[in-house]
């Protein structure tokens, strides 16, 4: 049996609004209703969710994943076309996180450099910026 939108956000950590958001992009094609209208979410539901906001998280565009979908339904044929897809994606990831790892290293060396003004062990020349 099924759980509610309700249920489904607290598990997923996800405010309802964002996953009636995905189904109103058409990114839960395969969501089951009561007789009543209430959404009814499975567990295959809940992985779908996730993946898709872990995909949202770091920047992909919904009509990437909206074109992910739609190839998905059509079956195994396209795997080349979401393997392609896929693998640009990693690729900007790769990107985002050497950006980040260098952003990291410049965050550590300012609070290094705060540290030592600090401590006193900082001569006034060697100040720079911020």
């Amino acid at each position: 049996m099924g759980i509610s939108i309700k249920e489904a956000s607290e598990k997923l950590g996800l405010a309802p609004h964002t996953i009636r958001y995905y189904e109103k992009e058409g990114l839960l094609p395969a969501l089951q209703r009561d007789e009543y209208g209430n959404r009814i979410f499975e567990e295959k539901d809940l992985e779908s969710i996730s993946l898709l906001n872990c995909f949202r998280v770091t920047g992909l565009p919904v009509a990437t994943l909206k074109q992910m979908v739609d190839l998905t339904l059509q079956g195994d044929s396209t795997i080349p076309q979401r393997t392609v897809i896929l693998r640009e994606y990693k690729q900007d990831l790769v990107r985002q996180q050497q950006e980040l790892d260098r952003a990291f290293a410049i965050v550590n060396m300012k609070l290094s450099k705060y540290d030592l003004l600090e401590q006193g062990q900082l001569a006034p020349q060697d100040r720079m910026g911020l």
